[in-house]
């Protein structure tokens, strides 16, 4: 019985280690943090320079640096894409 007890003990203590680090291992760091916010921002003026492609308010053209910085911290590498994304998309769109 304890043959069985060791392998299944090594098998959680494992998956604990695992899930305790899954929400650092999708969250963006520091330098990929300041890549997208600096991205963001060169988007947002962009966005500005072309009157069709004004977009207003809102968080995705926030012309705040350390609001997308913030932002990014907390989310996941697909979820940067995604936002950089929109913006280049609606950019692209509209002429910018």
């Amino acid at each position: 019985m304890s043959f069985i007890a060791k392998p299944a003990r090594a098998v959680t203590a494992a998956a604990l280690l695992l899930a305790l680090q899954a929400p650092n291992a999708f969250a963006a760091g520091n330098e990929a943090c300041r890549e997208y916010a600096v991205s963001a921002i060169r988007q947002v003026h962009l966005m500005h320079e072309h009157p069709a492609c004004n977009r207003g308010n809102g968080p995705r053209w926030s012309d705040d640096w350390n609001a997308h910085y913030e932002w990014c911290r907390g989310v996941s590498f697909e979820a940067l894409a995604i936002e950089r994304d929109a913006r280049t998309n609606w950019l692209r769109a509209c002429g910018g």
